[in-house]
């Protein structure tokens, strides 16, 4: 943001700061974040990275999100993501579950695509090698499964001696002019000048300080599946968009891939119980033999999609980030990273108001944060929305537009640049963590 407080006071950075306020002695943390999940705990890293005393309260037992059945979702992660995350110092436990993504090809289909009857004139390939030479080497970007995110992510939580409270929940939130008092589900208090809502789409937090959302169901489910294959997949991603919606094939380490597959809200639920063999017999119709045979490598999971805006990101010394302020459809594969860059644009804003003697709970400061993550998250969540309604529906007119504008991409460099690198999340006013820059 060029010419705002934000630069204006990054210059003052090489001067003795003054005493944070209000004084750290009146509470229990700088920042109390409800919710440790991945946008929570990687916000707790990158505050600790900048000496912000950071307090996580979580309603789950913390080791309970380690579980395999916790969560069975993979997350396509941006490169300037895994930028963040290495410079908070979690890239070296993320690293060995990191797979490359390459290469993404994307097809529309009338029937799901490995499995369809030759091949559609209408596709787009995106490379890696295409924009080597500006993302310095990085990949399109890197296929996580998101147990591996959030074990990774806790043992750095506990490697940085950043305080857990699990499990226990927030119940409510009183503000006053020199702080907030966080009351938790079993009584206790805490305070601090800012609290965070990291809770999800339904956080107490939120509802407590009386900010609406915007949204609508799908009438949609995705299928998550896990599944071993006997081909190399070289890092290769594949998206079919069909009537149904999408299929998508996501590389995984270990020559596995996460298979997610959009059916409405029925099917769906059939598909969650049917028995391996009708399961696996819909999935090799969608997925075909050009990875050779398939075998299952985890539980299949079924989750509702829909459409979820915070009417706003901040009220009195509560900031909301992650699924608390953005819940969007998957389509893109970019709801995550949504979330990593609020909690990095929320720890800068933060870590420039301390060292500047700034209220971090003030109006003011929050109204930096929420200024600066705005027009991103409404601007992507309507562009995912919109992208829902293109491809996920069998109109011969809207079919033919997007055949041709997919084509038209493909053979428009630039074009095709552009869209690797916003992907990527190396466009627009990154904050410094996204671009490797300690705080």
């Amino acid at each position: 943001m060029p010419g705002s407080s934000r630069d204006r006071h990054s210059c003052l950075d090489t001067r003795t700061p003054p005493a944070p306020y209000p004084p750290m002695r009146d509470h229990d943390a700088d920042v109390i974040i409800a919710g440790a999940g991945m946008a929570g705990t990687t916000l707790a890293l990158a505050l600790a990275s900048a000496g912000v005393k950071a307090l996580l309260v979580d309603p789950q037992p913390f080791d309970a999100q380690l579980a395999a059945s916790f969560d069975g979702r993979s997350s396509a992660i941006a490169y300037s993501s895994f930028r963040q995350w290495r410079a908070i110092g979690a890239g070296g436990a993320l690293a060995p579950h990191a797979q490359r993504i390459e290469q993404i090809l994307v097809t529309d289909g009338k029937t799901p695509g490995p499995a369809a009857r030759g091949p559609s004139p209408f596709f787009l390939r995106f490379d890696s090698g295409e924009i080597a030479d500006r993302s310095e080497g990085e990949p399109l970007g890197y296929l996580i499964e998101n147990r591996q995110i959030r074990a990774a992510l806790a043992r750095t939580v506990i490697d940085k001696g950043i305080e857990v409270l699990a499990p226990v929940g927030a119940r409510a939130l009183d503000v006053t002019p020199a702080g907030a008092t966080l009351t938790l589900t079993d009584g206790r208090q805490l305070s601090a000048p800012l609290v965070v809502s990291a809770e999800g789409r339904n956080g107490v937090l939120r509802k407590a300080a009386g900010i609406g959302d915007i949204g609508w169901s799908y009438g949609q489910s995705g299928v998550v599946a896990t599944v071993r294959m006997q081909h190399p997949h070289q890092g290769v991603a594949h998206e079919y968009f069909l009537p149904s919606g999408p299929f998508a094939i996501l590389p995984l380490t270990d020559n596995r891939a996460s298979l997610v597959w959009t059916e409405s809200t029925d099917r769906a639920e059939a598909l969650r119980h049917a028995s391996p063999e009708a399961f696996h017999a819909h999935l090799m119709r969608r997925f075909g033999e050009f990875l050779g045979a398939v075998e299952m490598a985890g539980p299949t999971f079924v989750y509702p999609l829909s459409l979820s805006l915070a009417e706003r990101l901040v009220a009195p010394r509560l900031a909301l980030i992650g699924d608390a302020a953005h819940g969007v459809h998957p389509i893109a594969g970019q709801g995550l990273n949504l979330g990593l860059k609020d909690a990095a644009a929320l720890a800068e804003v933060v870590a420039e108001a301390l060292r500047n003697g700034e209220d971090i709970g003030a109006e003011a400061t929050l109204e930096r944060y929420a200024r600066w993550r705005r027009f991103d998250n409404v601007s992507n969540a309507l562009a995912f929305d919109g992208f829902v309604r293109l491809f996920s529906n069998d109109n011969p007119l809207l079919r033919l537009a997007r055949g041709v504008g997919m084509a038209a991409v493909n053979r428009i460099a630039p074009a095709r640049r552009f869209f690797m690198h916003e992907a990527g999340g190396g466009v627009g006013d990154l904050p410094k963590l996204l671009r490797g820059m300690a705080l």
